[in-house]
């Protein structure tokens, strides 16, 4: 396994996009065992799309404006919804000690929902696993699938390390309001530019 892939696969995990913002708003409003759950969602929302990329399904989104403009209005849709889950007293970002197995449930489904109805997400295992797999290889298709479970492991390490973060500075905002109030009018507005973003893309 090249260092190159650790390397580049850390830099895309790092980015902050929909499931670091997810796992860190977990994280600020529940705690970090909650974040855990956050985490595992959004790591088993990538199995759709590096599945569907190592059997050729991801093509049928970059070829098919219907298939690719269907899962993005949905994707676009969750995006606003969770947005104003947010912002709501009771969402993702309040505070609670409810750490019942329904609401872990609840919280590990929707962060795998934000990723599975991310259509960008298929084109761009489509687009990077196999620039890691050498010419020639005798079992591709095994190789594919061992590089997105490296992804995904890292993908689970790397959100785990935010939601924790997100849990140690947690105390310090729960005794400020107005600092708890901003945080989630902020993760919400990125949801929304997000939601907006995903509307306006192109293939």
């Amino acid at each position: 396994m090249s260092i190159e892939f650790f390397a580049t696969s850390l830099v895309v995990i790092l980015l902050p996009g929909t499931g670091v913002l997810y796992t860190l708003a977990i994280g600020l409003g529940r705690g970090f065992k909650p974040s855990i759950a956050a985490a595992f969602g959004c790591t088993l929302g990538i199995m759709p799309a590096a599945l569907a990329s190592i059997v050729g399904l991801a093509a049928l989104l970059h070829t098919s404006a219907v298939a690719f403009q269907i899962v993005k209005i949905a994707g676009v849709l969750y995006l606003f919804y969770m947005a104003w889950a947010i912002l709501r007293e009771d969402g993702a970002l309040s505070v609670t000690k409810d750490q019942s197995e329904q609401s872990m449930w609840r919280i590990c489904l929707n962060g795998i929902l934000l990723n599975i109805l991310n259509p960008k997400l298929s084109l761009f295992f489509l687009a990077f696993l196999p620039q890691f797999v050498a010419g020639g290889t005798a079992d591709a298709t095994s190789m594919l699938v061992l590089l997105a479970a490296i992804f995904m492991a890292l993908t689970f390490l790397v959100f785990v390390g935010y939601g924790a973060f997100a849990a140690l500075v947690r105390d310090y905002i729960i005794a400020r309001p107005a600092v708890l109030q901003w945080f989630r009018r902020s993760f919400a507005a990125s949801f929304g530019l997000l939601g907006m973003k995903l509307a306006l893309s192109e293939k």
